[in-house]
C-alpha cells in the first residue's frame, strides 16, 4: 500500500512501478482487514459503509453481508443492520467483528484484497465458507492476499510463500509444498490431528501406495 519504501528491489503493480502510480489512487484500490479492525460507536450500516466513497444501498450490503457469512448474525440482532455498535464492536463477539470487516472490506470492491490473520477467530465451518468465497473472487481476477499461521486457511492458495525472520525460505502450491518435505510441510504436520492422513497424502503424490 506504498506506506513504506522497500529497502531494495522494486514493486510492480500491473506492470507500473509503484513510485509511477498515485498514492491514493493505489490505496483506493486495495483493501485491508487486520486481525483486529476498527470500529466506531454506530450502527452496523454505518460502520460498514464507513470509509466508502460511493454511495451504498442496504440491498447492497445484504448481499455482500451473505457472501461473507454476515447476514445471518445481524438478522437475529432486534435492529438488525440499525443495531448499535459499542466502540470496537465490544458487544459483538471476535469472530462476528472479523466477518464485519471482511464484509466492509469487500464492499470497497478492491483490486487486491489483504487480508492479515482477518479470520483467525472463525470457527472452521464458517472458515470454509469464507476460503470458498474468495476462491470465487480469485477468479473474477481480484488478487488475494493472505497472512495466516493457520495453514488449512491458506491451503488452496496458487502460490505460498514461506517467511522465516523477513526472508522467504519456500514457496509453492500446498500439494509442490508437502511434496517438498520442507518447513511448509513441518509446519502442516504440526497442526494437522491425523498425521496419517498427511503421509497418505504425501505418498499419493509421490505414487506410492500409502500401507
Amino acid at each position: 500500500m506504498h506506506y513504506y519504501e522497500p529497502q531494495q528491489g522494486d514493486i510492480y503493480y500491473d506492470n507500473f512501478h509503484i513510485k509511477e502510480i498515485n498514492r491514493t489512487a493505489l490505496r483506493d484500490r486495495i483493501a485491508y482487514v487486520s486481525q483486529e479492525s476498527f470500529f466506531f460507536s454506530g450502527s452496523i450500516y454505518d460502520n460498514l459503509r464507513f470509509g466508502l466513497d460511493r454511495p451504498v444501498t442496504l440491498e447492497e450490503v445484504i448481499q455482500v453481508s451473505k457472501q461473507a457469512c454476515t447476514h445471518e448474525f445481524i438478522s437475529e440482532l432486534p435492529l438488525r443492520y440499525e443495531t448499535r455498535l459499542e466502540e470496537n464492536a465490544s458487544n459483538l463477539s471476535g469472530g462476528q467483528r472479523q466477518r464485519l470487516a471482511i464484509t466492509r472490506a469487500l464492499l470497497k470492491k478492491p483490486d487486491i484484497l489483504i487480508l492479515d490473520e482477518a479470520t483467525s477467530n472463525l470457527d472452521s465451518t464458517t472458515e470454509k465458507h469464507i476460503t470458498d468465497m474468495l476462491k470465487r473472487l480469485g477468479s473474477q481476477g481480484i488478487t488475494v492476499i493472505m497472512i495466516a499461521h493457520r495453514l488449512s486457511t491458506i491451503q488452496h492458495a496458487n502460490q505460498i510463500c514461506v517467511m522465516e525472520k523477513g526472508s522467504i525460505i519456500e514457496h509453492g502450491s500446498h500439494e509442490e509444498l508437502l511434496f517438498q518435505k520442507g518447513e511448509y510441510y513441518r509446519l502442516w504436520k504440526n497442526q494437522t490431528v491425523h498425521v496419517e492422513h498427511i503421509e497418505a497424502e504425501y505418498s499419493a503424490m509421490r505414487g506410492v501406495q500409502y500401507e
